[in-house]
């Protein structure tokens, strides 16, 4: 797949009084279609935590854009957004409003002082962001009995070799050994899943390595293929499969389900 987008974009159609977020490459974001991968493969896993966390009160640590707080609150009893980003939070509280869904601009690291009794917490796409990630993971173990935990692979992003991606905003990416061993420190039981293509992007993947990549600039047809592409990629074109079902050092992201 494409990288995620460098150039400046906005979202698109935002409701009334709702101010559109700029994609920076620190957060994802919907309503833009050039970023539609990467959105999809975010909401994916929120939709296959959503059913676990029903009835439950949740706190979605790093909720960014608050897509995914919205989903997580279809079926939790109530769900806290926390984002210290003070245009993320404004965007976040007015576009999604639900009863039993509230936002609040704060440290992830604060969790523990949030004023509800947690069920779960959720902490998607971050932990790579974080520079004290043991005083964190204390603080999620200490605030909810149940977490929900995602990284991207680093084999995934980052060249061979290379420590890191070249993503600004990240200051460590694991390789699965990495990321069991890190939260294993904090938590009694550790599970992880691997997020996967499916579908119309698991065919793209074959075709890539049966040479797709080079056919395509061959023709000169990159941009008209990947401008109708990308926007009708969904959530459903990735599957979240364990160590059963696949080899997770491949997967694209790590999905770790911890108790405490």
């Amino acid at each position: 797949m494409p990288e995620p987008a460098t150039k400046r974009y906005l979202q698109d159609d935002q409701p009334e009084g709702v101010p559109p977020l700029e994609l920076t490459g620190e957060r994802t974001l919907p309503d833009v279609p050039e970023e539609n991968y990467w959105y999809r493969r975010h909401l994916a896993v929120y939709e296959w935590i959503a059913p676990q966390v029903a009835g439950m009160q949740v706190a979605d640590l790093a909720c960014g854009e608050g897509y995914g707080s919205d989903v997580l609150a279809q079926r939790a009893a109530g769900v806290i957004g926390v984002d210290a980003n003070p245009d993320a939070h404004e965007h976040a509280r007015l576009r999604y409003v639900r009863d039993n869904l509230r936002f609040q601009r704060d440290l992830v690291e604060n969790v523990a002082d949030l004023d509800v009794d947690l069920d779960a917490v959720v902490f998607l796409q971050t932990i790579e962001h974080i520079e004290d990630v043991p005083s964190l993971l204390g603080a999620i173990t200490a605030a909810a009995p149940l977490a929900f935990i995602s990284t991207p692979n680093r084999l995934t992003l980052a060249p061979e070799g290379a420590e890191k991606s070249d993503n600004p905003w990240h200051l460590r990416e694991y390789l699965l050994q990495e990321y069991r061993a890190v939260l294993e420190g904090s938590f009694a039981s550790v599970e992880i899943l691997g997020l996967f293509h499916a579908r119309k992007l698991a065919v793209h993947e074959r075709a890539i390595a049966l040479g797709w990549d080079h056919v395509h600039r061959a023709l000169r047809i990159t941009k008209p293929f990947y401008d109708r592409f990308t926007p009708a990629i969904s959530a459903a074109d990735f599957a979240l499969r364990d160590e059963g079902e696949a080899d997770l050092e491949k997967a694209l992201d790590f999905v770790a389900v911890c108790r405490r």
